[in-house]
């Protein structure tokens, strides 16, 4: 199979080992993202931040490249608020929060936290169905999650993420993106003057950065169309109508819950899915920013990070949030940031934007909103993934593991549920492929005695057993036409469960009941140990 070109793989696609964490682990250079030119690789001491403050010229680069974060983290954040359904506000509180905190806590410099589409979507029904009381107390809980699961050693076990379910995660995310912005484009209160104003803004998106990317495509729409709306006088849903704008700093929120089992129970399942989703998109953005930098990150650290970042989001009002893979490439690849420094001022410079713009903020037309949405999604899908020649050349198997991810995350909007079905999935078609890969064959037949009968027949056992290759290890044996010695070779094959250990159990008893003697020779020292501590043990041996 031919590898793809280097202008159509996508980022995970050039990553599949997203989360590993070791000294050992292979580094990959990852192919451009969202046209933006490769950055030369920097060594460990550009992401000392005493090295660019002392540095002018460096000084520089980071504070420009926490200005222009800034300025596309606005629209995002906005976006987002309101596909948690909340106020504006809460994401621009939780963005700036988050950006400032993780600059200091965080495991991977300049990487970019704030509020994201997955988060959105996963604490969303809280929010509609009990109130902000309980979405802020679910941030601050999955908060606590991430912590605990960090400390626990979660980032190591992301390696089992198989990168089929990381793409149908992904395409997944785009896809609910895309459908969140359906109430704001169908019913019987929008104009259709809508329409063509969506359409300007995703054109200006499309064609800008073919002319420059100084200044972000996003941010320059929603410039045009606020314009233009504003001088033609149309009317049309704005952020204004959506929710009130911070006016001051963020203040300290207790959130007014009980604190009993029943709030636990609401909160709990949605808050560990937060945890979860936030972990994942985090330890994969961290990856992909150790590859174009080569440099390494300690992703327990940025695990933990961000749960403390989530708490202190929680206790200001935010909605919480996870890191973002688009601003982390604006700031890393487009702007050059190695540093906390551009992380940190991302997220002053947001706020001083949003108190000192406000006015402006809130006329800012949902149809621009809509346009910038509808393009992070598409940006967002892996459409290599879904190419014709892609899906003709990937393995049945691999497309079912992608497809179930998918649908069960569009089905229930939660990406978590999604991510552990597609696991649960490719852990079956894994197990089923390996199944077959088990055999056993006759290897030998002696006649001791030289009357023609065959007295001692040997079989030799091929293959990895487990649950699901042991199962009809029981059936491959001649119980009534083999003679009264048999020997069944294991140098072949390696035990790795219980289930292989009955299996065997189940083969000598078959063969006791027909009077002949089995012996089992060859089992390596793993295989030997577990033999000899199971046998026996397991039931009657059928």
């Amino acid at each position: 199979m031919s590898r793809p070109s280097r202008n159509e793989r996508t980022p995970l696609e050039s990553n599949d080992h997203a989360v590993s964490d070791g000294p050992g682990a292979p580094e990959e250079h990852s192919p451009d993202v969202e046209g933006f030119p490769l950055v030369p690789p920097a060594d460990e001491g550009r992401s000392s931040v005493l090295a660019a403050l002392r540095s002018p010229r460096r000084l520089k680069t980071e504070v420009l490249a926490g200005l222009v974060v800034a300025l596309a983290l606005i629209p995002e954040a906005i976006s987002f608020s309101l596909i948690a359904g909340v106020d504006p506000r809460v994401g621009l509180f939780a963005s700036f929060t988050m950006a400032c905190t993780i600059a200091i806590v965080g495991g991977r410099p300049a990487m970019i936290s704030g509020a994201t589409g997955a988060i959105a979507l996963v604490i969303a029904p809280i929010a509609r169905e009990h109130g902000f009381d309980h979405f802020i107390a679910t941030v601050l809980l999955a908060g606590v999650f991430q912590i605990l699961l960090s400390l626990l050693g979660v980032a190591r076990l992301m390696r089992f993420v198989p990168r089929m379910v990381m793409v149908g995660f992904v395409n997944a995310l785009a896809i609910l993106i895309f459908m969140a912005q359906l109430p704001q484009l169908f019913g019987p209160s929008i104009p259709w003057v809508v329409y063509p104003m969506v359409a300007l803004g995703i054109v200006i998106m499309v064609g800008l950065p073919r002319l420059t990317t100084v200044v972000p495509a996003p941010l320059v729409a929603i410039v045009v169309v606020t314009t233009l709306v504003q001088l033609t006088g149309w009317k049309m849903p704005t952020v204004g109508d959506q929710g009130e704008l911070p006016s001051s700093l963020p203040t300290l929120f207790i959130p007014d819950v009980p604190w009993t089992l029943e709030t636990l129970r609401i909160i709990g399942p949605v808050a560990l899915a937060m945890a979860l989703v936030g972990l994942l998109e985090s330890l994969m953005t961290a990856k992909l920013v150790d590859d174009i930098t080569d440099t390494h990150s300690n992703k327990t650290r940025e695990g933990w990070g961000q749960g403390v970042a989530n708490i202190v989001t929680g206790f200001f009002g935010g909605m919480g949030g996870c890191a973002m893979i688009g601003q982390t490439m604006i700031n890393v690849k487009a702007s050059g940031a190695r540093t906390r420094i551009s992380t940190f001022l991302a997220g002053l410079f947001l706020l001083g934007l949003v108190m000192l713009a406000g006015p402006a903020v809130a006329r800012i037309p949902m149809a621009a909103l809509v346009a910038v949405m509808i393009m992070v999604s598409v940006g967002t899908m892996d459409w290599h993934s879904i190419d014709p020649r892609t899906l003709r050349r990937m393995p049945l198997s691999e497309t079912i593991v992608m497809l179930a991810t998918v649908v069960v995350t569009v089905a229930t909007h939660n990406l978590a549920y999604g991510v552990i079905m597609g696991v649960n999935v490719a852990f079956v078609v894994f197990a089923r492929r390996v199944a077959h890969f088990s055999t056993v064959e006759k290897v030998s037949e002696t006649d001791a005695d030289g009357d023609g009968t065959v007295d001692r027949r040997v079989y030799r056992v091929h293959g990895e057993l487990f649950f699901a290759s042991s199962n009809d290890l029981v059936y491959q044996f001649d119980y009534a036409g083999d003679p009264e010695e048999v020997v069944i070779d294991m140098s072949g094959s390696h035990i790795w469960d219980a289930s292989t250990v009955a299996a065997l159990d189940a083969v000598e008893a078959k063969y006791a009941a027909k009077g002949k003697d089995v012996k089992i020779l060859g089992l390596n020292q793993a295989s030997a140990e577990r033999h000899a501590k199971l046998s026996g043990y397991l039931g009657d041996g059928h």
